[in-house]
């Protein structure tokens, strides 16, 4: 998997940069479709309390994943987005599996009925 990290408005550290991609190795034992993930880290200082914006685009056959997270910290940040990323990529597999098993189940029915 290709990992792209965008920093804006902060400075990109080692620490940081194996933070990001430890956690989307995680990814990759959910799923081997993942292609690429391009994550965009922001420090939005123009409110008066100022946050962290995480987001991430993960690349996969067919539709893509995008997730965005705001906290007040930037690792909360990272940490919610991944939460977020985990989750969607759970409920694409529910679908594509749920999907498979009512083509065979239809495909069953049509045969016992001898269409």
């Amino acid at each position: 998997m290709q990992i792209h990290l965008s920093p804006r408005h902060l400075v990109l550290t080692g620490a940081i940069h194996s933070y990001v991609a430890t956690k989307l190795a995680h990814f990759e034992n959910q799923t081997d479709e993942v292609i690429g993930a391009h994550v965009v880290l922001v420090h939005d200082e123009s409110k008066a309390k100022k946050t962290y914006v995480a987001k991430v685009h993960l690349a996969l056959p067919g539709r893509d994943i995008f997730v965005e997270s705001r906290e007040n910290d930037l690792y909360a940040a990272i940490d919610s987005v991944m939460a977020k990323v985990s989750r969607q990529l759970r409920k694409r597999k529910t679908r594509l599996v749920t999907g498979k098993k009512h083509k065979q189940q239809v495909a069953k029915e049509r045969g016992k009925r001898g269409e």
